[in-house]
């Protein structure tokens, strides 16, 4: 994976020349090294797409209590959807009925108000590249239910919440993902058909396609719904959707339908289908941070493209890959949410590109009684909310306003989460030696800030310029991207391949932090005292590069 210092991992990386065909058991041997003991509980199946072959494998974290699972076993793929959704307005386009420049209200029914930026009115293609301006959900929305949150929008909610809406950006301009815009193109798309959306993505996707056992809400004879589970491994309930809605997130597939799909991606036919996925891979817009197809991620790299989404519910996750130049596509299905544990991605692109890191199983650890003592305090989050943090005796509990207190577990990486539902606490060190945290809970990141003092660590003298050149050099952390270390005085910086320098501090021996970016990094050293390695750590993942 491509690291930018600002030092957040990003998607794509530059790819290794195309490996040889993977067989079943190469498949579920590298599953097995990332969630044999995944503390989620997880059951995972994927597939990795080539020409002439296909190869499975389907992997429990606990093989003990393997769950069931055939050709027949539906996983919900959550926002996977959208890209089959995007195919169905595809289709439309290339019928002339509609044009991706052409506003939204357009496709909607007649009389339908949307609201405008300024004016400026929201186009199509800015609904398939997350650029409207529009919220993440519909105002209007209401969720008396956090298991099931879709359940209960009403046609009312949603074409009135289009008309309150207030637009966060001039359309086009910035990508923020809404599902809201989502909703309302699903909708758009059923009513303009005269058919239900399910009926729709049935006539003209999933039977051209060979999916026989997608499904929304109606699941064909034989085909059996898979438990969802929190990131806990707690079973919870399945994601319901207003089918009208549903091209958001709702289609529920197994994966032989998900091979067939991603087939499809590599090879579009000649047919209406094949010509609607073929124009939902090019790319629509490019703003920064983003270069978005008809709800298609795109990356490019070395000259190479590939195609990206994920999905996840409250009780699943999955993510779809396709390298084109490459002949190669990968799919993975989880029955138990990653959203807020980094999501699929970094399986999928190791199945596509067997240099890049595939990661390793969260288990269950127990957190150092200093980093507790640390994290004790109150705390408000972005928005307004306010938590304390306690210690209690080896265990972290956390306290919302007007809500009960909750324990909290430690993980192998390093994180805390939250027992008794899916939350995630991310510890930040910061250069004053006290820490911080960002909340992850139902795939969106907030930052916390302390309302008080920190109880100081000890504080530590800083490394004079002499030390610091100790730590000077070039770490290699993937294949394509390179930490480069360097003193300037009394200073450290680290420079990422393609990017600016950044400085760090130190907060301990071999220890500097970057709080711009929550990132930590650690020098190794081996028997005789010489720099020969560091580590760092930032959004959940960990890295080590050998000094060369």
């Amino acid at each position: 994976m491509k690291m930018r210092l600002g030092l957040a991992v990003v998607a794509i990386a530059a790819f290794a020349a195309q490996a040889s065909a993977m067989t079943d058991n190469e498949l579920r041997v590298l599953l097995e090294q990332r969630f044999a003991g995944d503390r989620t509980g997880a059951c995972v199946a994927a597939a990795v797409v080539e020409q002439g072959r296909t190869s499975t494998a389907y992997v429990c974290a606990d093989a003990k209590t393997a769950r069931p699972f055939d050709g027949r076993t539906a996983f919900e793929i959550g926002s996977v959807t959208k890209t089959m959704t995007a195919a169905l307005l595809a289709d439309l386009i290339l019928k002339g009925e509609v044009s991706l420049d052409d506003p939204l209200a357009k496709l909607l029914p007649p009389g339908t108000k949307v609201a405008t930026f300024n004016g400026e009115p929201i186009l199509l293609k800015h609904v398939v590249t997350h650029t409207s301006g529009l919220p993440a959900l519909p105002p209007r929305m209401t969720i008396t239910d956090m298991r099931n949150p879709y359940a209960r929008i009403t046609e009312q909610e949603l074409l009135q919440s289009l008309v309150e809406a207030k637009l966060a950006s001039r359309p086009g301009t910035t990508f923020a993902y809404s599902n809201f815009a989502m909703m309302v193109l699903s909708y758009a798309l059923a009513k303009r058909s005269g058919r239900d959306f399910e009926t729709l993505m049935r006539e003209k996707l999933f039977t051209p396609l060979g999916m026989k056992d997608a499904y929304i809400a109606k699941p064909p004879a034989g085909v059996r719904a898979a438990q969802g589970h929190m990131s806990t491994g707690a079973p919870t309930s399945a994601w319901d959707m207003p089918v009208d809605m549903a091209g958001v997130g709702g289609v529920r597939a197994t994966m032989p339908d998900m091979i067939a799909y991603v087939r499809a991606q590599l090879q579009p036919g000649n047919d209406a289908t094949g010509r609607a996925i073929a124009l939902t891979q090019n790319q629509v817009i490019e703003v920064p941070g983003a270069r978005v197809g008809m709800n298609w991620l795109l990356a490019t790299t070395g000259g190479r493209t590939t195609l990206q989404h994920g999905g996840g519910t409250g009780g699943f996750s999955a993510y779809v890959i396709v390298d084109k130049r490459a002949g190669r596509g990968a799919v993975v299905l989880s029955d138990a949410s990653q959203a807020d544990l980094g999501g699929l991605g970094a399986v999928g692109l190791h199945l596509i590109d067997p240099s890049q890191p595939i990661g390793v199983p969260r288990k269950v650890a127990m957190a150092d009684g200093a980093l507790l003592d640390a994290l004790v305090g109150r705390y408000r989050l972005e928005g307004g909310l306010g938590m304390v943090l306690r210690r209690k005796g080896a265990t972290l509990t956390i306290q919302a306003d007007a809500q009960p207190e909750y324990e909290m577990g430690y993980d192998s990486v390093g994180d805390f989460y939250a027992l008794a539902f899916d939350a995630l606490l991310r510890p930040l060190r910061r250069a004053d030696g006290g820490y911080t945290f960002t909340w992850h809970q139902g795939g969106g990141v907030v930052k916390a800030e302390r309302l008080e003092a920190a109880t100081k660590a000890a504080p530590t003298s800083r490394p004079t310029a002499a030390e610091l050149k100790a730590y000077e050099g070039e770490y290699p952390l993937t294949p394509d991207f390179t930490l480069k270390v360097f003193a300037e005085g009394k200073r450290l910086y680290v420079q990422g391949t393609g990017q600016g320098p950044l400085e760090v501090l130190s907060v301990a021996k071999d220890v500097f932090v970057a709080d711009s970016v929550g990132a930590e990094i650690t020098f190794e050293r081996d028997a005789a005292g010489k720099v020969i390695a560091l580590v760092l750590k930032q959004g959940g993942q960990t890295l080590r590069g050998v000094r060369r």
